[in-house]
């Protein structure tokens, strides 16, 4: 009779270890797992169940959270949901996240381990923390003014500060109100179709996820890569530059808007955008050089964020001369983010070095400690010193004497560069209007904020857009938004 009672009491202890043991896979091992499973509802509930951590701007919340209720209880709320909508993405109970909301939603949900009191203590506790909050580097002042400045066109506008990489402006329009994505109700489905389906594309983030042929700004890149090369030494030396220029390898002849491009010096050529002593320059300064320096300046960079995703600015790895003349004055496959020439401008003002551009100046628990600092961190040196002075001389005069009149500010040096982007079948589309910048202000040490403004559809005078009418005066107001805040 013992023996059969140790069988039996050896047997309930083996049935005991394995429900121990599947106990522990179910909770330890699978728990990831199961939690991510999406039939499971509690994950979500638990998610919406506490408000979301605000997003900030100068220090005042921008998003915030609403009481529905409702099973999935927290909606997320937008203060100038349009306004803003570029900066923070949207967070939606249906559709997910974007942007920030996304690229920070760890902070924001109370998910991130740095919020927890005690190493471990959510795995162990299976409690959230409150969501945190996180701090931007954008100015409200600059970003009102880039908003209105565009007026509801297409376009977008990106703003650097050169020496840090802080982003002060990112701006894109048409815009949208996230908020009309919060919740579950019907209307949310309506807003999403509504949104996705609209010729305007309201949600297409044009600062940083849409890419354009960069026109004429991107003699910025061209003139760096010719002065590092020595292709060109003196600013105001004639060049042997023919009007019209016959693309190399081709028949095809290539023209300017302008007079006097003929032989003309660097100095003329930059002032009033002389494509064919720009297609030459790259020409003769060849690939090698001036991919090169379009790689330093973050053309080609595929793994760039701020932290969310930007796309890739383009310039062609292989090409021909005729192609490499036409990428040069920013055609061909040439192409660029509002972001990428803003940090093109940024490069010229910072002495040549290309700072990392950030969002995010540092992110927060709920009552304030901070979570995690963003530093300044350096990209590339786009180019020497030396001709990043000359390149500031050149875009200065390009607004005292050129092109760029539109952005001059009053006791303020301000640099610039024009530029129209051709686009559509056989170039039939209004020119794309583009305007590059960067400013400092009286009796300060170096420039504060750097501007890159596209504006798709500008007016339809070429003339009135190759000369800053359309995208000059939009970079001017969120320059002059900085300094006054400065």
């Amino acid at each position: 009779m013992t023996r059969y009672i140790r069988h039996a009491a050896a047997f309930c202890a083996l049935l005991l270890i394995a429900l121990l043991v599947n106990a522990t896979r179910v909770q330890v091992v699978q728990a990831g797992r199961l939690d991510d499973n999406p039939a499971n509802r509690r994950q979500a509930i638990t998610r919406f169940g506490q408000p979301r951590g605000d997003i900030m701007v100068d220090g005042r919340e921008i998003t915030g959270s609403k009481d529905t209720g409702e099973q999935l209880r927290y909606e997320r709320t937008y203060t100038n949901g349009p306004l803003y909508a570029p900066v923070t993405g949207y967070a939606s109970q249906v559709y997910g996240t974007t942007l920030l909301e996304n690229a920070e939603d760890d902070i924001l949900s109370g998910s991130d381990p740095m919020l927890a009191p005690l190493p471990l203590w959510n795995d162990i506790s299976r409690t959230q923390n409150p969501g945190g909050k996180v701090r931007t580097t954008i100015k409200a002042a600059a970003q009102q003014a880039a908003y209105a400045g565009l007026g509801g066109k297409k376009g977008a506008v990106a703003a650097i500060e050169p020496s840090t990489g802080k982003i002060l402006a990112l701006v894109s329009t048409p815009s949208y109100d996230p908020g009309r994505l919060s919740g579950t109700s019907g209307s949310v489905a309506e807003s999403w179709a509504s949104l996705n389906g609209s010729s305007r594309k309201p949600m297409l983030n044009r600062a940083i996820r849409q890419t354009y042929p960069p026109g004429s700004t991107f003699k910025v890149v061209t003139a760096a890569a010719a002065l590092d090369a020595g292709t060109v030494t003196d600013l105001d030396a004639a060049t042997k530059s023919p009007n019209p220029y016959t693309l190399p390898g081709t028949t095809t002849q290539l023209t300017n808007e302008v007079d006097g491009c003929t032989n003309a010096p660097l100095r003329y050529a930059f002032e009033w955008s002389c494509n064919t002593v720009f297609a030459k320059l790259g020409a003769d300064t060849g690939l090698s050089d001036m991919l090169g320096t379009a790689r330093n300046f973050g053309f080609n960079d595929t793994g760039l964020k701020i932290p969310s995703s930007v796309a890739a600015s383009n310039f062609d790895t292989s090409m021909d001369d005729a192609q490499l003349a036409l990428s040069s004055i920013g055609q061909y496959d040439t192409r660029a983010t509002p972001l990428q020439m803003a940090m093109v401008s940024a490069a010229v003002a910072n002495g040549g070095q290309v700072q990392s551009p950030h969002l995010v100046d540092e992110t927060t628990t709920d009552d304030g400690d901070v979570v995690e600092n963003t530093g300044t961190d350096s990209l590339h040196q786009a180019m020497n010193p030396a001709t990043a002075m000359q390149l500031r001389e050149l875009m200065t005069d390009v607004v005292e004497k050129g092109t760029g009149g539109n952005a001059a500010i009053p006791g303020a040096t301000v640099g610039g560069k024009t530029g129209t982007a051709q686009h559509g079948i056989d170039n039939s589309g209004t020119p794309y209007a583009w305007f590059i910048s960067w400013a400092q202000k009286s009796g300060e040490g170096q420039p504060s904020v750097s501007v890159a403004v596209v504006v798709e559809d500008a007016a339809a005078d070429r003339g009135d857009i190759s000369g800053g009418g359309s995208a000059a005066p939009v970079a001017k107001a969120v320059m002059e938004a900085v300094l006054d805040g400065s």
